[in-house]
């Protein structure tokens, strides 16, 4: 079997999982994928962009096939998955011929099917090669155009067209098809950004300083991956909303910290602990106790020592802690829709559902609830989320300001925000919501609480 046969042969199964009954996270089985089959660099490139570009255009592939496809023939998962995967070349890109894409999906057809399954698959192919793609400008109503067009379901564009309005919206959805900017923190205590990012340069890449955080780099060309700083831990891959967590938090050395709902591989929880120079406590944790030793193994590669990791349950740790212990939280609610991340895991919006949210927003508010008696009196509270959604954002700050007269929006939150995000369109009183836009990087949500002075 030639090499690019085989790549599609594997797409087809990982597409089969991540889009079937059990799922499956993108991410993962990809990187699983890569390393069963042994794949090299250009083969696991193809396979990664066939694969999440699948995914990702998925509605619009669906609609271009029911142009060449009888409403009333019921096809199997498999002959629709290989059927996508095969417009998604044909149309998307342009390095592989037509007449090689679709031999090979009728080669895939015959082993899995039967002969006549695999004349289906070469008539459908043929046909698309023949006469084109339907012109999706002729859908008239906007809501559904965006949704086909961006292939987001159309009960997500609506509730952001209600919640955002019309023109952040379509900005949103057209951003969450294209690739994302690749962005890495320095590690301080090892390197100075200028000095990593001159030697970048002299090595091929092209980069530039992050005006988000004061340890970002962007990485506009060159894979950063395969460079020797990666595997000596001088950075760290992280997105430039994420890093803007930590830089948001206020954080000087000697503090006790709680990151309160920790995850692998300990981004947000490792920056903290570089800004205050290694000097404090940061007590990491995880509901699960491997991905919370996931997050001390990353520090341990950055040379960090003061993160004392652990399993818990972020709504009961105020059975592990003190109240008034600690001079900075981070609630990084772990239970989100995870909507701000739809280009790194295209599966998230095929997925969810309406009902899912108010689920998780009753644990977010829980777990804000109770980890705010851990924060000292002069104390801050950072939450944050990795989705674009007023429910799980600014309602659940709105509520829990309403329900605890004691805790304020920090006012200098704002005034402390990078230059470029202090006119944000994201901005309201209860924080800042980035959207996919405004930095082409995640959708993120991240506001700052502190305590009232004078209020008993």
């Amino acid at each position: 079997m030639k090499k690019n046969d085989q790549v599609r042969k594997i797409a087809l199964d990982l597409l089969l999982k991540i889009g079937g009954e059990k799922g499956g996270y993108s991410h993962l089985t990809i990187d699983q994928a890569m390393k069963k089959y042994d794949l090299d660099t250009r083969d696991g490139a193809l396979l990664t962009e066939i694969v999440y570009g699948t995914l990702q255009h998925k509605l619009t592939l669906e609609y271009y096939l029911n142009s060449f496809v009888n409403k009333k023939k019921k096809l199997d998962n498999w002959v629709k998955w290989l059927l996508y995967l095969s417009i998604y070349q044909m149309h998307y890109l342009t390095k592989i011929p037509d007449h090689a894409i679709i031999h090979e999906s009728v080669e895939i057809a015959k082993k899995r099917g039967h002969k006549g399954i695999a004349n289906f698959v070469n008539g459908v192919l043929r046909s698309v090669q023949r006469n084109g793609l339907p012109d999706l400008n002729e859908v008239k109503k906007e809501d559904k155009r965006i949704s086909i067009t961006t292939s987001h379901p159309n009960w997500l564009v609506n509730r952001w067209i209600k919640q955002y309005g019309i023109d952040i919206t379509k900005a949103m959805c057209e951003t969450n098809i294209t690739h994302k900017q690749i962005s890495i923190r320095t590690q301080p205590l090892k390197v100075k950004r200028t000095d990593l990012i001159k030697q970048l340069h002299e090595d091929g890449l092209k980069v530039r300083a992050s005006e988000i955080s004061e340890q970002g780099i962007l990485i506009d060309q060159g894979n950063v991956l395969k460079h020797p700083a990666f595997d000596e831990h001088l950075f760290t891959v992280q997105d430039e909303s994420s890093m803007l967590v930590a830089e948001m938090m206020d954080l000087s050395e000697g503090m006790t910290i709680l990151d309160a709902c920790s995850a692998p591989p300990g981004g947000k929880a490792t920056h903290i602990a570089e800004k205050i120079r290694d000097k404090g406590t940061v007590f990491a944790y995880d509901l699960h106790e491997k991905k919370a030793k996931l997050v001390k193994k990353k520090a341990e590669q950055l040379g960090l020592t003061c993160i004392q990791t652990g399993q818990a349950d972020a709504r009961k740790l105020d059975q592990v802690h003190e109240k008034a212990t600690f001079d900075r939280i981070l609630i990084d609610a772990p239970p989100c829709s995870g909507l701000g991340v739809l280009r790194s895991k295209p599966d998230i919006k095929y997925n969810k559902e309406e009902a899912d949210i108010k689920k998780l927003v009753s644990i977010q508010q829980e777990i804000l609830e109770s980890v705010a008696l851990l924060l000292k009196k002069d104390g801050k509270l950072i939450y944050s989320t990795c989705t674009v959604n007023k429910e799980e954002n600014e309602l659940v700050i709105k509520r829990f300001l309403n329900e605890n007269q004691r805790f304020i929006v920090d006012p200098l939150f704002f005034e402390e925000l990078p230059i470029g995000l202090r006119n944000s369109q994201g901005l309201t009183e209860f924080g800042i919501q980035l959207f996919p836009q405004d930095l082409n990087s995640d959708g993120f949500f991240i506001t700052r609480l502190t305590k009232k002075d004078s209020v008993k």
